[in-house]
């Protein structure tokens, strides 16, 4: 059997998440003290009580890596597997990087923590927004962003996730007063997210220098396996490609779609690691392989049951 580990982005957060992994494993505690003192951040208070810096971005990244670099720890304590390739939707390229080798988790944990920072620091004061789009087709959702782009608005696709479901990243206001012509385009649904950053587009040409001066300080050269990127679909296994992809993933959009469906003939079983089941949902409607999501004990257990089968 051939596997692909897959990891969630940003937008599969919740208070409570890895609360389970936490309380039944050692390793889970180990790794949230060591993520608490490496970016000085509670993790315990950040995922298991009520606040606000949950979703905002600089703390929503480095909290869902956790709890999915917890999850893969943990499927690998109580069944060893090795992948074929690795990947992840956005954010989740680095929890996908983190499993090779060539990205220790300290190192990762900041990492991520730092691109949260860069792209709130990128987006300060621009109105910047994402929105879901429901309905239309990609060729005529491309065109609709690139004629709005003549009229001088700030809109692109940036996250192509399932067959007519693409989001939308750019200014907050262009994207609000674009609604009644996304639904006269046939959408059937235009919902602004809870977000307050514009992923994946030019409006973050701002910070891809320094973020890639402080990929190249943390990532190595030590791959065990590929991963694929997000921005061109193609598998990389050494520093130099991962600089480059993750940069150009900054400012490219997110091909998740296409990348599921490049996998589908060479791939027989995916699995998900971290909270929410964001991707295993999206493959439904991309391959008719299984997809496998573990985010708890029970999930973890089933997805061990299926496999062994």
């Amino acid at each position: 059997m051939k596997y692909a580990f897959i990891f969630p982005g940003q937008g599969s957060q919740n208070i409570g998440m890895g609360k389970e992994f936490y309380d039944n494993f050692s390793s889970a505690k180990e790794l949230f003290e060591n993520a608490s003192d490496t970016i000085k951040i509670d993790f315990k208070k950040l995922l298991f009580e009520n606040n606000e810096q949950i979703n905002q971005t600089a703390f929503t990244q480095p909290a869902i890596f956790l709890v999915s670099y917890i999850a893969h720890t943990i499927f690998q304590e109580e069944f060893p597997l090795l992948p074929n390739i690795a990947l992840g939707h956005s954010l989740g390229e680095i929890s996908a990087l983190s499993i090779t080798g060539a990205l220790c988790f300290e190192n990762a944990i900041t990492l991520t923590h730092k691109r949260g920072e860069l792209m709130q620091k990128a987006c300060e004061g621009k109105n910047a927004g994402m929105m879901v789009v429901v309905g239309i087709e990609d060729e005529k959702l491309q065109n609709f962003c690139y004629q709005k782009q003549t009229e001088g608005k700030s809109i692109w696709c940036a996250n192509y996730n399932a067959e007519g479901q693409i989001v939308l990243a750019g200014k907050k206001s262009d994207l609000i007063e674009s609604e009644p012509d996304l639904k006269a385009l046939g959408a059937k649904r235009a919902l602004l997210l809870p977000m307050s950053v514009a992923s994946h587009c030019p409006m973050l040409e701002d910070i891809c220098e320094e973020f890639k001066g402080l990929a190249n300080a943390l990532i190595t050269e030590d791959f065990s396996l590929s991963v694929l990127s997000n921005a061109t679909m193609q598998p990389y296994n050494n520093k130099q490609e991962a600089l480059e992809l993750l940069t150009k993933q900054l400012t490219q959009p997110v091909l998740y779609k296409q990348s599921i469906q490049k996998l589908n003939d060479k791939i027989d079983i995916f699995i998900e690691f971290g909270h929410g089941g964001v991707l295993k949902g999206l493959n439904k409607r991309l391959s008719e392989k299984p997809t496998f999501s573990i985010a708890n004990l029970a999930s973890l257990n089933e997805t061990i049951s299926q496999i062994q089968k």
